[in-house]
């Protein structure tokens, strides 16, 4: 019996107070600075209603700051465009009417359209791809384990420079973050959620490691300890069961540094 295909799940994200960001930033800085509104509409006021968008653009060009509804079929590659970044809202919507894309060879998973209908919110981990939560718990814990980092270097910062550059140089010479997770991130549909991963693992590791007095070396190492954390994380499913990529997936998590962190379920 064939298998039945699984039913497409449409997205948009959202600012935090449930508005549409503009689908060019550029043209909705230019518009902005010459005194011009440009539209939006909150979604969050039309869960279960069907609604057109407030100001149509050419199909399918981005010709105005908001020129189309823009729904991803991925979540996992949603915060390549979002303004702002993290944090964002996630709502599951259907496209109605007409559809385009302008880059499907590019990027498939880019659905166009004019009129959509809000079917619900969701969970904004999602945005990360399916193995949001996880990283979300990680991010939540940096602080303190970038604290601890700190002060690991501080009480012993010879032994700790030492067991930190065999750490850095297997990670560099295994490609672990810039090859390992960067492909299997791409292949999944996951690139735009492990970059901003990376980034807010970054910049949370760094503010507590320098509040906390770490030299900027040791910043820049626990920086690097923290974005591999998150990514490992994040392509955790995405590893297979042989010794090497093993070792790879240890290396994400930390191992030869201390207890490799753990892994939620």
């Amino acid at each position: 019996m064939a298998r039945s295909a699984r039913p497409v799940v449409h997205y948009m994200a959202t600012r935090p107070d449930g508005t549409v960001p503009p689908t060019c930033e550029d043209h909705a800085r230019y518009a902005i600075a010459h005194g011009e509104t440009v539209p939006t509409v909150n979604l969050a006021d039309h869960i279960g209603q069907t609604i057109d968008h407030p100001s149509p653009g050419k199909k399918w060009f981005t010709d105005k700051p908001f020129s189309y509804f823009w729904l991803y079929t991925k979540p996992g590659e949603i915060l390549e465009r979002i303004e702002g970044g993290w944090p964002i809202r996630l709502f599951v919507v259907e496209p109605l009417g007409e559809t385009g894309n302008w880059g499907a060879d590019f990027a498939p998973y880019w659905v166009m359209s004019h009129q959509v209908r809000v079917v619900e919110e969701t969970d904004s981990w999602r945005a990360f791809g399916h193995r949001g939560e996880q990283v979300l718990t990680a991010l939540a814990q940096l602080p303190d384990l970038a604290r601890q980092w700190a002060e690991e270097w501080a009480t012993d910062p010879e032994g700790t420079r030492r067991t930190y550059a065999k750490w850095e140089e297997r990670v560099n010479d295994t490609r672990a973050l810039t090859d390992w997770a960067h492909w299997r991130a791409r292949y999944s549909r996951r690139s735009a959620g492990l970059a901003t991963a990376k980034q807010l693992a970054g910049d949370a590791a760094a503010q507590a490691a320098t509040d906390v007095g770490a030299e900027p070396h040791a910043v820049a190492l626990i920086q690097l300890r923290a974005r591999c954390l998150v990514a490992g994380q994040l392509m955790f499913d995405r590893i297979r069961t042989g010794e090497y990529e093993q070792s790879v997936r240890g290396l994400l998590l930390g191992a030869g540094l201390d207890t490799p962190a753990p892994v939620p379920a």
